[in-house]
């Protein structure tokens, strides 16, 4: 059974499975899909067309799947597809998609969404993402698994943040981050890379002493990036990680931060 306070308000559209559970004083939308073991907390309003997979939790205060700002949106049937296991803290605010680009804003599975951050119109966040306090993405936002984006970085719309990439506290970043690579500042600067993060997971010594090399080669030796991801060729034949990092930089639209 679900467990619905009475207080909430669900529409009588809204899909809710077995085991969701809505606080009191929020309010379930039209055209809403809860998957089982979800928990929604006191005070959420999930607005549709908005698909929210199992065993997330959505603390209070946050706004999931409203209209986006965008002067584009003309009201347009527009959607945000949520998956599993995902932690979204208080105060949140989620918007859905523009017909202008994909239609849907999109969160895998795994993620943290900590207080008070924003995820933009039609952006993209894929598994085991962390968007610490304050975190602000614009619309078009493409961030890639296992990254970490520190309180208050402020992301350009149409940037990609690469798979296990860091920012520093207090980040602006206006160009895309490759995979790995540690960004600080403001504007962002590329620093190093998130060594830490890929011992973590279990990344083997060989694997981060290329990555090191491979890191070395595009932003310490003077070659423009076509020379440097040609030089790395060979590393990423041995390396999968380092061809993670060279098509990271290849997808580039907006030019890499440097």
């Amino acid at each position: 059974m679900s467990l619905i306070d009475p207080r909430a308000i669900i529409d009588p559209t809204a899909k809710l499975a077995d085991g969701v559970e809505v606080g009191p004083w929020s309010i379930v939308g039209a055209n809403v899909e809860i998957g089982e073991g979800t928990v929604v907390g006191p005070h959420v309003v999930i607005k549709g067309p908005t698909r929210i997979g199992k065993h997330n939790h959505i603390y209070q205060f946050s706004s999931v799947g409203e209209d986006t700002p965008d002067l584009k949106y003309k009201g347009e049937p527009t959607r945000l597809v949520i998956g599993d296991h995902n932690v979204i803290r208080e105060g949140v605010t989620i918007h859905r998609g523009t017909v202008q680009d994909r239609a849907e804003t999109t969160l895998g599975d795994h993620n943290l969404i900590m207080a008070y951050a924003h995820i933009g119109h039609d952006s993209v966040i894929g598994n085991h993402c962390i968007l610490v306090n304050n975190t602000a993405l614009a619309g078009h936002v493409h961030v890639d698994d296992w990254a970490i984006l520190s309180g208050y970085t402020l992301v350009h719309q149409f940037c990609r943040i690469g798979a296990h990439s860091f920012s520093g506290m207090g980040t602006a970043i206006g160009k895309d981050v490759p995979a790995y690579v540690t960004v600080f500042g403001n504007p962002a600067e590329a620093r190093s890379m998130n060594f830490e993060g890929m011992r973590r997971r279990g990344f083997s010594d060989e694997a981060i002493q290329a990555l090191r090399r491979a890191y070395k080669v595009v932003y310490r030796q003077g070659l423009t990036v076509e020379k440097a991801l040609a030089e790395l060729a060979e590393s990423a034949e041995q390396f999968p990680e380092v061809a993670v990092f060279i098509n990271s930089i290849q997808a580039s639209s907006r030019g890499i931060t440097r």
